[in-house]
């Protein structure tokens, strides 16, 4: 299938959701994840009208965006890759919204690199299944380290999370959904590929869509 094709059928997949749901289609935005997936790849996409992105990584890009926005200006581009403290000061340069947000050492680095002027929508990304090999903040942590980001200035909108693979997703959704309800954040970016549907039913702004657009992933 073409890229516009699975691009419309994917919008449509959410549209529906969002209907099941009692929600606006337009409520939800979608994320193409195009980490690891060349400009070539990334390009038919973009003229088939797509403008959110998400990468993993801030040196790829770097590589890879900078030629890309200057024919397509009005993209936004998305950090959902763990971050390093010292790679702060060129996330913040390069990207629109940030959804990695999980401790305070990185808390301290956003803030100083954001107090230069540019200020990205940032989103706590939340260790929802309790899992040791996965970025994210405990979550009983997450009260006091979004008082930590507002406290050095941080544009906090919402949660981030990631369920265990291969398990029913949407308990953690409604999990991540309640947490961000009892914190007074908007913004929930969850769901991928496999589950973006059901994500959407329980409340995601944001859903990161990667394979089911570009196909499998090239080895990183």
């Amino acid at each position: 299938m073409a890229a516009d094709e699975l691009l419309h059928d994917i919008r449509d997949r959410i549209a529906k959701a969002s209907r099941l749901a009692g929600r606006k289609p337009a409520d939800t935005t979608l994320i193409a994840v195009s980490k690891t997936h060349p400009a070539e790849a990334i390009e038919p996409l973009l003229v088939a009208g797509q403008r959110d992105f998400g990468e993993n990584r801030v040196q790829e890009a770097e590589e890879k965006w900078p030629a890309l926005r200057a024919r397509y200006p009005d993209v936004t581009l998305h950090l959902i890759g763990q971050l390093q403290s010292n790679k702060a000061a060129d996330a913040v340069a390069l990207f629109d919204v940030i959804h990695s947000v999980d401790r305070p050492s990185l808390v301290t680095a956003l803030g100083k690199a954001m107090a230069a002027g540019k200020r990205p929508d940032c989103f706590l990304q939340v260790n929802i299944g309790d899992e040791p090999q996965k970025g994210g903040c405990a979550i009983a942590d997450v009260p006091a380290l979004l008082a930590n980001a507002r406290e050095a200035g941080l544009p906090i909108v919402g949660l981030m999370a990631i369920p265990p693979a291969d398990v029913e997703p949407a308990p953690y959704f409604a999990l991540l959904a309640k947490m961000a309800r009892d914190l007074g954040l908007s913004g929930l970016s969850m769901g991928m590929s496999a589950d973006y549907e059901t994500a959407v039913t329980l409340g995601a702004t944001h859903v990161r869509v990667g394979s089911a657009l570009f196909g499998a992933r090239a080895a990183a």
